[in-house]
C-alpha cells in the first residue's frame, strides 16, 4: 500500500471512522488501490477513470454494509479483479444502567472483543468494585456520557436501568446517532412509557422501530447471565447483518 494511503487509513481508523480499501488483485490494473472513507472521500487510483468510478460506486455500497469481498469489475473495455476490504472501528457496547444483568453482559462482551462502557449516574450501582472488568465506568447521566464516548456504526447501546430518567435520554441520543444496535430491557408497560416519551420528542414509528424491545433473543433465560447471553447474541447477530424475527 502506498505510504499516503496507509497513513490515511490509520488516521481514519484512529478517528473511529469506517473505511474501505479496494485493491486490484488481478486484471488490467493489478496493484492499484482506492481508499474510500465513510464521508464519501475517495483517494488513490487504479489507473483508469472509468474503472475508478465503478470501483468507487461498488465500494461505497459495500462500505455502507461493512461487507468485504471480491468482485470482477468490467467497464469501458477494462477488467479488474478487485478485493474490497471494509474496516470498521472496534465494536463498542454502551450499557446504560449498572444492574445485575450488566455485570455478566460486560464480561461476555469483552470476551467477544467489544470495548465496554457502563453508564449510570447512580453511584451506588456504578462502582469500580462491581465493574472492574469494564473498559470505562462513567457515573454520569447519559446526556453527558454518551456524547463523550461517541456512537458510531459499530456501537451497541443497551438501555438496562428500568428508569425512564436514565433510559429515555440514552435512547434519544442513540436514535439520533448511527449506532448499529439499540435495545431496551423491561416489560411492555415500561417500554410503552419510553416510546410515549420519545414520540413526544418527535420520533416517528419507523425511527422507534430501531429499538429492540424486549431486548435479546428469545432464549428463555431467567438468570442475569442467561439474559446477558441473549442480549449479546442479538447484538452480534445485528452487527453481522443477520435478520432475526421480532417477537
Amino acid at each position: 500500500m502506498r505510504a499516503d494511503l496507509y497513513a490515511e487509513l490509520r488516521r481514519r481508523l484512529a478517528a473511529e471512522e469506517a473505511v474501505l480499501v479496494a485493491t486490484a488483485v488481478g486484471g488490467d490494473r493489478a496493484g492499484g488501490q482506492l481508499l474510500l472513507a465513510a464521508g464519501g472521500e475517495v483517494l488513490g487510483a487504479l489507473g483508469s477513470p472509468a474503472l475508478d468510478a465503478e470501483v468507487a460506486r461498488r465500494g461505497k455500497e459495500r462500505l455502507a454494509g461493512l461487507a468485504s469481498g471480491r468482485e470482477t469489475v468490467e467497464v469501458a473495455g477494462e477488467c479488474a479483479d478487485v478485493f474490497f476490504d471494509a474496516q470498521a472501528p472496534r465494536p463498542r457496547l454502551i450499557a446504560v444502567g449498572a444492574g445485575h444483568v450488566t455485570i455478566p453482559l460486560v464480561a461476555m462482551a469483552a470476551a467477544a472483543g467489544f470495548e465496554t462502557v457502563v453508564v449510570d449516574p447512580r453511584r451506588a450501582f456504578a462502582t469500580p468494585e462491581r465493574f472492574a472488568h469494564a473498559d470505562r465506568l462513567l457515573a454520569e447521566w447519559p446526556a453527558e456520557a454518551l456524547p463523550e464516548v461517541g456512537l458510531h456504526r459499530a456501537t451497541a447501546v443497551a438501555a438496562l436501568s428500568h428508569d425512564l430518567k436514565i433510559d429515555v435520554p440514552a435512547l434519544r441520543l442513540a436514535l439520533r446517532s448511527p449506532a448499529g444496535y439499540i435495545g431496551a430491557l423491561g416489560s411492555k408497560k415500561t417500554h410503552a412509557k419510553r416510546v410515549a416519551a420519545l414520540r413526544d420528542d418527535g420520533f416517528t414509528d419507523a425511527e422507534l422501530a430501531r429499538i429492540h424491545s424486549p431486548i435479546g433473543l428469545p432464549l428463555g433465560g431467567r438468570t442475569p447471565a442467561e439474559i446477558a447471553l441473549a442480549i449479546l447474541a442479538e447484538i452480534v447477530a445485528a452487527g453481522n447483518g443477520v435478520e432475526l424475527a421480532r417477537r
